[in-house]
């Protein structure tokens, strides 16, 4: 037991060497004190959940995002989402890079690739260019699901 619960059994102690008839003030010094133990092993507790967690969370949705776009989005909806993906997938090779490097690594390259196709891609691009810019998404949801599977035992 640490110091903080020895606390409680001295004021336990102390009230109950009172004179009899104080069992009022007994009950009470042990509801204070198990109220008090009870506070601080709640405190320590917290999230048990590493930061990475809810930034891998972000980054689902911000690639889930992709989904959404339609023709009527044309490039510039693509490249805002991509910007949205960069941003969330930075915060999270930031936060887990020293825990999953090669998982982090990855989404990096990933993101490197999905970047490189966007940017490449003219006003009117051809069926093709839009293939390679699905390849590369296909590439980036792989890395971030292999993340999630590494990861998911920290995380639920």
């Amino acid at each position: 037991m640490d110091a903080r619960g020895t606390g409680c059994i001295l004021v336990i102690v102390s009230v109950s060497g009172r004179q009899p008839g104080h069992h009022f003030a007994k009950w009470s010094a042990r509801v204070i004190c198990t109220a008090l133990v009870a506070l601080v092993a709640l405190a320590g507790c917290g999230s048990s959940k590493p930061a990475y967690c809810s930034a891998r969370t972000n980054l689902q949705n911000s690639v889930k995002g992709l989904t959404n776009l339609n023709s009527s989005s044309g490039i510039s909806g693509l490249k805002a989402q991509l910007d949205k993906i960069q941003s969330d997938a930075n915060t999270l090779i930031n936060q887990a890079k020293s825990d999953f490097p090669s998982q982090t690594s990855a989404i990096k390259s990933s993101l490197d690739g999905l970047e490189s196709a966007v940017k490449g891609l003219p006003s009117s691009p051809s069926a093709s260019q839009i293939a390679g810019v699905a390849a590369s998404a296909s590439g980036l949801v792989s890395s971030v699901k292999n993340f999630f599977d590494a990861t998911s035992s920290k995380c639920s």
